[in-house]
């Protein structure tokens, strides 16, 4: 009897980037390097006040410069409408809409753009450009205190209470009542943002740098007043987004001038302008009360979370998120709210709500085990959740302890001393610290088309976008398991809004919501062909729309889990804090491309550690702008403060998924910042509970200990 051979499957096995040959040799073009006939560059001119009025813009001596072409302001710019609701339910920023007014509601507001033959000569005119304003008072001061604050709902309700929450902190054993801080943090991808807009027979095209063509291409119509599809925009290679890359000035500013100007026109932002343009992490300011039993149990949680938004639209970081997943206590009262104040509008930065939010809620949970004499591993395990604290919901899969298990015994937890400030190595104190992670596994509805071509291979075509983490790789394993074929007979093209709807590359749902939709077209074509179909010349197309089967998705808790583990050196002479080692360990789904998974899991636990010592964007009050709006003035973890740092998983597929995805991207920074500053209490005795951990902080903090 013979026996039929076994099928290979490609996803979960480690593969290289398919597009990495093409990046590392410069075949592959980014958005501002894409060549059009006739070009034009654009350049923006932002204001230098934090509130007022725009009174004149001395245009004239500016047109008279070598190059330049014209000079866009709330004089001359086209009208737009931005009376919609977006492709995300949401209503647009108006820093999109440029040059509808006069009115400057922050410092880096867009007042006009230059636009000349040459980057050079579009710069040049720009900083000589003369711009008159009408200064009036401005409020950049984020304090707890601010009297304006008032609770803002985002995915879920701003405010969830239960149980009374007075009553059962006075009857809790242990108690811990203490204010945690974050700061205002940058995403600063490598590319910039950039887009060129030009008008081809009679269509608005678009190449852009983005997390979503769709997304951009629908927000263009709706403020432009285009039928949709008469707008196509293409971000095929993306040099990181991390919630950033949407709408943005830069692109209207292009499509503006394209359109004035019947010729191409290409906008690139400048570092320093992505302070002001590109979005950024809201500060926080959190207060966690808890209280238990002595045996651990949790009576009373209550996290409130307020962030900072600006005067022309609301956006909320939601801090107090990550407490309705991880703990539930009898009472149980989260909160997020927001203070409008003269600042450019935050946005989506990796892990919205759960970066920030772990850091208190596991920093408190740090506090609450050393009172109480329980190890911190043991103490998560007293306060497993059976449902969804807030939700009520039944989980999913929750394998949290299961990674703590497997952290634990790879980090050599059991033979840590729990007591602070003993263990020494030559002038530096260390220390170690563990922390949970959690973030949301969505799915969204989208399309795809998959086509057999007559000479053996195949094609996959959706509106998937790469953003660095490796999506196109992802998908070409993905639908070479569903077709039955080896990845080299496959071909993924991603980012152009011509492919349809797809989901955008956000929310740790990008790589779910497309690898769904592939593998159901990928498995109908499949079928068709066992059926013994002759392919044509012009090949055999299926395409899929998931809309229906993930809102199944809604009727239980879906979310990727982790445990973090660090251990740091503290020089309490210098207060230099050094991160010794970091471990994670995590129960994300079915992990498709190992290779890449560990690079973003890598890659988020890096950024903790960058969030836990170095990043800090500071506003002058004088002036509403940064202290340092630059690389050089905002520090970011380098090669040397890196040092080993170690990710890997647990089994742990989605049943309810048809690859078992659930998603990794933003899961490797949560927790981490947590793991670390409660190391750096094991090693010091001294809590810190406002980040970064600077060295003049641990100095003083050592002082008054």
């Amino acid at each position: 009897m013979t026996t039929a051979p076994t099928r290979k499957h490609f996803v979960g096995t480690a593969h290289t980037r398919v597009e990495g040959r093409d990046k590392v040799t410069g075949a592959a073009r980014y958005a501002s390097e894409i060549p059009f006939d006739r070009l034009a560059h654009g350049w923006l001119v932002l204001s230098t006040i934090a509130r007022g009025r725009i009174t004149s813009v001395e245009d004239t001596p500016v047109l008279a410069m070598p190059g330049v072409v014209a000079v866009l302001h709330h004089g001359n710019a086209p009208r737009v409408d931005t009376d919609y609701t977006g492709l995300l339910g949401t209503a647009p920023d108006p820093t999109a809409a440029l040059f509808q007014h006069d009115r400057v509601p922050h410092a880096g507001w867009p007042v006009a753009l230059v636009v000349a033959d040459t980057s050079e000569q579009a710069r040049e005119a720009a900083e000589a450009l003369v711009v008159h304003y009408e200064q009036e008072p401005h409020d950049v001061d984020f304090t707890a205190e601010h009297p304006d604050a008032y609770p803002l709902d985002s995915h879920l309700p701003a405010v969830a209470e239960k149980g009374d929450l007075e009553a059962e902190l006075a009857a809790s054993a242990a108690v811990v009542d203490a204010e945690y801080t974050t700061p205002e943090e940058h995403h600063n991808p490598m590319e910039p943002h950039a887009a060129a807009a030009r008008w081809d027979g009679g269509r608005l095209d678009v190449v852009d740098s983005n997390q979503g063509t769709l997304w951009v291409a629908s927000e263009l119509a709706n403020l432009f007043s285009l039928d949709p599809a008469s707008v196509r925009v293409r971000s095929e290679h993306v040099g990181g987004g991390f919630g950033s890359k949407g709408l943005r000035a830069h692109q209207v500013a292009a499509v503006m001038a394209a359109t004035v100007l019947q010729r191409p026109v290409r906008v690139v932002m400048t570092r320093r302008q992505m302070f002001s343009l590109a979005g950024y992490r809201s500060p926080t300011r959190q207060h966690l009360r808890l209280g238990a039993d002595a045996d651990g149990r949790l009576r009373a949680l209550e996290h409130r979370c307020l962030s900072l938004t600006s005067t022309v639209h609301e956006f909320v970081e939601p801090g107090a998120d990550p407490a309705r997943t991880m703990y539930d206590a009898d009472a149980h009262h989260t909160a997020n709210h927001v203070v409008r104040l003269d600042v450019p509008t935050p946005t989506w930065m990796r892990a919205p709500g759960e970066a920030p939010g772990s850091f208190a809620l596991e920093s408190a949970l740090d506090e609450l085990a050393e009172k109480l004499g329980i190890d911190p591993i043991e103490l998560r395990v007293r306060n497993e959740p059976a449902l969804g604290p807030v939700s009520g919901l039944p989980f999913s899969g929750r394998n949290l302890l299961a990674c703590f298990r497997e952290g634990a015994r790879r980090f050599g937890w059991a033979d840590r001393d729990p007591r602070p400030g003993l263990r020494r190595d030559g002038r530096w104190l260390l220390g170690t610290g563990t922390a949970a992670a959690s973030f949301p596994a969505g799915a969204a509805p989208s399309t795809a088309a998959v086509t057999a071509e007559a000479d053996g291979t195949f094609t996959v075509r959706i509106n998937a976008a790469d953003i660095g983490t490796g999506a196109r790789t992802a998908l070409t394993l993905v639908a070479a398991d569903a077709l039955e074929a080896a990845p080299e007979r496959v071909r993924v093209r991603i980012g152009d809004s011509d492919f349809g709807p797809a989901f955008i590359a956000g929310g740790s749902m990008g790589t779910r919501s497309w690898s769904w939709a592939v593998t159901v077209a990928a498995e109908e074509l499949r079928e068709r062909l066992a059926l013994g179909a002759a392919v044509p010349p012009e090949g055999i197309t299926v395409r899929s729309d998931t809309t229906e089967a993930v809102g199944a998705l809604a009727r239980k808790e879906r979310h990727s889990f982790g445990a973090q583990f660090a251990e740091v050196a503290v020089d309490v002479d210098t207060g230099e804090v050094r991160v010794r080692r970091m471990l994670g360990i995590f129960a994300a789904g079915r992990i498709v491309n190992p290779l890449t998974a560990r690079g973003q899991f890598v890659g988020g636990m890096t950024w903790g550690i960058s969030m836990a010592l170095h990043e800090e964007a500071v506003r002058d009050a004088g002036t509403g702008g940064h202290y340092g709006a630059d690389l050089a003035g905002y520090h970011v973890a380098a090669h040397a403060d890196v040092p080993l740092v170690e990710a890997d998983w647990i089994d742990d597929p989605d049943p309810d998924d048809p690859v078992g995805i659930k998603g990794i991207g933003e899961i490797g920074i949560v927790g981490a910042a947590a793991a670390i500053a409660n190391a750096v209490r094991h090693a010091t005795g001294v809590r810190h509970r406002h980040l970064p951990i600077r060295p003049d902080r641990v100095l003083m903090a050592g002082r008054h200990a």
